[in-house]
């Protein structure tokens, strides 16, 4: 059943909490489900350098401590099962369907939804199928990238599509990346390019925490890649490797900041869902810490909570916060930030509003689109589910 709206701050377990030490992922803390309990050297803002200057300069102000978030309009209902939401420079967006390996197109001006095309090899099943899309950018501008499961593996391909064209196809699928493996929980999909110019992709750990530690597989892992898959001899784990960051359990948001840092939003098991600063080479601590944990050789968390109140999707970057939207907690939390840390703590909006809510996407100014996820299997849709609304936020 949904609840009241709330905007008030609501109180949520940060660094100073220890967190209890995670095992192998069972069926609890899936995505949502209620538990049982192209060069080699970045050219710009990098997110390997995170303190590198970017559009808002390294001094940045804090964002303020409270914030606020206005529901616009409805931009589009009636889409099944919706996973990935890439904004078109024109104004239209592109939402892939994860049961039926679909993309579609909504119009800007009248909300009009038409189907692009059937994305080849997608086997959907559980958590898997037709996952995040992204536009490429520089060398791959002119490309559509999409992150789905295949019958043996998780996979990233690029088509040919031109976005100024509403009646534009897509083109034949190119795989850029390949051998992600699957499982019908945990497969990540969320994918960013970076202002480097490099393709950054987050995976799951398919239902096998420890390959989450195993720096030779590409599960539970965030990549970095070129525009045509190729991996960089520099700013990953190793040279020569995908592999930007390890130990992760399902990353299913990025969001670069104004400073060029990478974010990154985790559901955790049955403990503490995660929000971390991604840096090159670092580990996350999945399986052997969940959490906050001060454990030598692992990176905290810069924010968590309990998945009751987050089981987090996507996330985005706007007016100096971070926005990041909960399945399982049905709220889209606004995050502000001061450089690398908190400037105060995380806000509740929407709460209950909506239903699950699975990807959050900023259009570059004080607005989003908010996408919510109640046809998936685990929501309860209502007439007009599932929708994008847009909002104003500060």
């Amino acid at each position: 059943m949904r609840r009241p709206a709330s905007t008030a701050v609501l109180a949520t377990a940060l660094l100073l909490t220890a967190a209890c030490a995670g095992g192998p992922a069972d069926d609890g803390g899936q995505e949502g489900a209620p538990a049982p309990r192209p060069t080699d050297a970045p050219t710009a803002s990098p997110a390997a350098s995170p303190d590198a200057p970017g559009p808002s300069g390294p001094a940045a102000s804090p964002a303020p401590a409270r914030g606020s978030v206005d529901v616009d309009g409805t931009v589009a209902t009636g889409l099944e099962s919706p996973w990935g939401l890439a904004p078109l420079p024109g104004g239209d967006l592109l939402v892939s369907s994860r049961d039926n390996g679909t993309i579609q197109r909504v119009a800007a001006e009248d909300g009009t939804v038409t189907e692009v095309g059937a994305v080849p090899g997608v086997d959907p099943g559980g958590e898997g199928g037709l996952l995040g899309i992204t536009l490429g950018i520089g060398d791959a501008e002119g490309y559509l990238y999409a992150y789905f499961t295949s019958a043996s593996d998780n996979r990233v391909v690029r088509m040919a599509y031109d976005a100024d064209d509403p009646e534009a196809g897509l083109g034949a699928p190119d795989t850029v990346v390949r051998g992600v493996p699957k499982a019908s929980i945990h497969n990540g999909g969320r994918m960013a390019f970076g202002p480097d110019g490099m393709l950054y992709v987050a995976t799951g750990d398919a239902n096998q925490g420890d390959a989450a530690q195993d720096e030779d597989s590409l599960a539970g892992k965030i990549l970095r890649v070129r525009p045509d898959g190729s991996a960089p001899q520099e700013g990953n784990l190793k040279p020569g490797s995908p592999v930007f960051s390890l130990g992760h359990r399902n990353v299913q948001g990025l969001a670069f900041d104004g400073a060029g840092r990478l974010w990154a939003s985790e559901f955790g098991q049955n403990t503490w869902d995660e929000l971390n600063l991604v840096e090159a080479g670092k580990n996350y601590g999945w399986p052997v810490v969940e959490g906050a944990a001060d454990e030598e050789g692992y990176v905290d968390p810069v924010a968590q909570w309990r998945p009751e109140e987050a089981s987090p999707s996507g996330l985005a970057w706007s007016q100096g916060s971070l926005w990041l939207a909960g399945l399982r907690g049905e709220r889209l939390w606004r995050v502000p930030l001061d450089g690398r840390e908190l400037a105060a703590e995380p806000e509740a909006f929407l709460e209950g509003e909506y239903g699950r809510l699975r990807t959050v996407v900023a259009d570059g100014g004080g607005e989003l689109w908010l996408m919510n996820s109640n046809t998936d299997g685990r929501g309860s849709p209502d007439g007009e589910d599932d929708r994008v609304l847009k909002l104003t936020v500060s």
